[in-house]
């Protein structure tokens, strides 16, 4: 099979490998699309993910496709389904598994990180992690599930009420979903603050962002939200969501920083304040969540895709020489 094998830092051989041999538990999958994240960015100039990447790996841990083939002990999903797959794989044996915060797992694996993934025509992954899809949900847009259920969890990890005001700080693709899900979770007004005019306008006029700021040339208010999602992680965006948290608020943490970066901020507002600040690692148990977001047309992220990339072309986008890209997704298969 056609796969695209990282084999280095920042190096990447299209070679013809073996189809995987799948386990009594696992499923092979024939790759429709593999989104491509930031997490790649990361695992491709030698930076760890959810885990390190040891070379040679075939990434792609955002992946939707159709079963080709389904170990004995298999009864979730079988051949001609098609599927999503959460990448995470969890111990089930450590101390945060058995007190439920799996996310957590000192034993963590994933596909596509620590085990191959869709950046290939085939890959395996255990039937714990493989969700059938609804009819009315496209592959296409299947490959953003991954990416979805990590922003639910981030939200799960709140107390969101109608009452509240909410801000995302970050128009990249992460920053568009958080906008659209914490409306669907029922929040009144949810505003929008980033970079870039033309993705913070779409966001006011298809998703119901109500008040958008480019930052480049206007400041966010402070002292103004109850509610305030980070999605970028850089010092000064974390700084800016701190100072944009009014009494009583939550401030969501859920931009990947630099593992050397600090921000600084008031200690004292965070007493006086009653201010809660919440870290947000991966997916724990809401890929069906994001599932049904999708199959009920309270989440759309076809505008939000906007490169259908070939295998062949990932090395030049991680690169950087692809140009105006809101999210892509490669194409290995098609419907």
């Amino acid at each position: 099979m056609k796969a695209l094998v990282l084999t280095g830092i920042k190096e990447f051989a299209i070679q013809d490998l073996s189809s995987p041999q799948i386990a009594p538990n696992e499923v092979l999958v024939n790759t429709a699309y593999a989104g491509v994240c930031g997490t790649d960015h990361d695992l491709y100039a030698g930076r760890p993910g959810s885990a390190p990447a040891v070379p040679p790996i075939v990434l792609g841990h955002e992946n939707s496709g159709v079963v080709a083939a389904v170990g004995s002990e298999v009864a979730n999903v079988k051949p001609g389904d098609r599927v999503a797959v959460d990448p995470n794989i969890y111990c089930g044996q450590c101390e945060f598994c058995l007190t439920q915060r799996p996310e957590l797992c000192d034993h963590l694996s994933a596909v596509g990180v620590t085990r191959n993934g869709g950046l290939a025509e085939q890959f395996a992954a255990p039937a714990t992690v493989v969700y059938k899809l609804p009819d009315n949900v496209s592959l296409k847009d299947a490959a953003a599930i991954e990416p979805i259920s990590c922003a639910v969890h981030g939200v799960d990890l709140l107390k969101l009420r109608p009452y509240q005001k909410a801000l995302v700080i970050g128009d990249g693709f992460m920053g568009q979903l958080f906008a659209q899900i914490v409306q669907a979770y029922g929040v009144h007004q949810v505003d929008l603050a980033g970079i870039f005019d033309e993705k913070l306008e779409r966001n006011q006029k298809l998703f119901g962002v109500k008040e958008i700021y480019n930052t480049t040339r206007e400041d966010i208010p402070e002292d103004s939200y109850d509610v305030i999602i980070e999605a970028v992680g850089l010092p000064q965006t974390q700084a800016q969501a701190v100072k944009a948290a009014k009494k009583g608020a939550q401030v969501l943490m859920f931009g990947v920083g630099s593992q050397e970066a600090h921000f600084e901020m008031n200690t004292y507002d965070i007493y006086k304040k009653q201010m809660a600040i919440q870290g947000s690692f991966i997916n724990p148990l809401t890929f069906k969540d994001a599932i049904s977001l999708l199959e009920s047309g309270k989440m759309n992220v076809d505008p939000l895709i906007s490169h259908e990339l070939e295998l062949e072309e990932v090395q030049d986008f991680l690169d950087g020489k692809i140009k105006g890209v809101s999210k892509a997704v490669v194409r290995v298969h098609t419907e």
